[in-house]
């Protein structure tokens, strides 16, 4: 982890091309991001939950993982607590992100309030490669603000259109759910023993299945993976 870095220079300390520089790709992010909201849009209403409560989700929330693993413990036929529980454990890695953003961004009030409701993995990632404060801020102001905004017209749009729709089985837009949280690990499936990690979860999941209430099987799966993450802290 680097060190963050001496500040305090103004926003406007960053020279033109710089600034459009940063502007062009945190806009970039947005809109491929923000357009993945259709898709949450559409399995919410498809879950069973209502325009406005899809729409609440976005608002409040803003955590795409988070919000994918409600409503697919929800669509499952889990309890709300299940899918919450499930959430906020997705939610946890946020946390740490807080952590290594704070004293890089440095904002204090309304500011630091605003800022912690748009720290996500992508405007996380956009701003703590930046080599100074301003183009830190820059970046993570838009990235989140863009993510932010569009996020939530694509979840009203894909909440809107899947209400349309009707009953998602006819389509086979039930299986949304599988396949975006499959979207979401894929990436992470780069070393072996991700793979393993993985492999071990999905069999304790299916392995509860039949035992347990549905979203369960999602929290013992995560468990295997904080077991997995001790284990190897202890051996390094």
């Amino acid at each position: 982890m680097s060190a963050a870095p001496s500040d305090p220079a103004p926003p406007d300390a960053l020279d033109p091309s710089t600034r459009s520089s940063i502007i062009r790709d945190s806009l970039g992010v947005g809109i491929a991001t923000g357009a993945y909201g259709v898709g949450f849009g559409a399995i919410s209403v498809a879950a069973g939950l209502s325009v406005a409560q899809t729409c609440a989700l976005s608002l409040l929330v803003f955590t795409g993982a988070s919000q994918f693993a409600l409503v697919g413990v929800v669509a499952a036929g889990g309890a709300p607590l299940s899918g919450a529980l499930t959430a906020l454990l997705l939610g946890t890695r946020n946390t740490l992100y807080g952590l290594r953003m704070a004293p890089l961004l440095a904002w204090r009030g309304w500011r630091r309030v605003l800022g912690a409701h748009v720290l996500i993995d992508e405007s996380t990632a956009m701003a703590v490669t930046r080599e100074s404060r301003p183009a830190a801020r820059l970046a993570f102001t838009w990235t989140g603000g863009s993510i932010f905004v569009l996020w939530n017209v694509a979840t009203a749009a894909g909440a809107v259109a899947g209400n349309a729709l009707g009953d998602p089985r006819t389509y086979g837009l039930d299986a949304a759910v599988g396949a975006a949280f499959l979207a979401l690990l894929w990436p992470r499936l780069h070393s072996r023993r991700n793979q393993l990690v993985g492999a071990a979860a999905a069999a304790v999941a299916l392995g509860v299945v039949p035992l347990v209430p549905a979203g369960v099987p999602v929290l013992a799966a995560a468990a295997v993976a904080l077991v997995a993450g001790a284990l190897a802290r202890d051996q390094r």
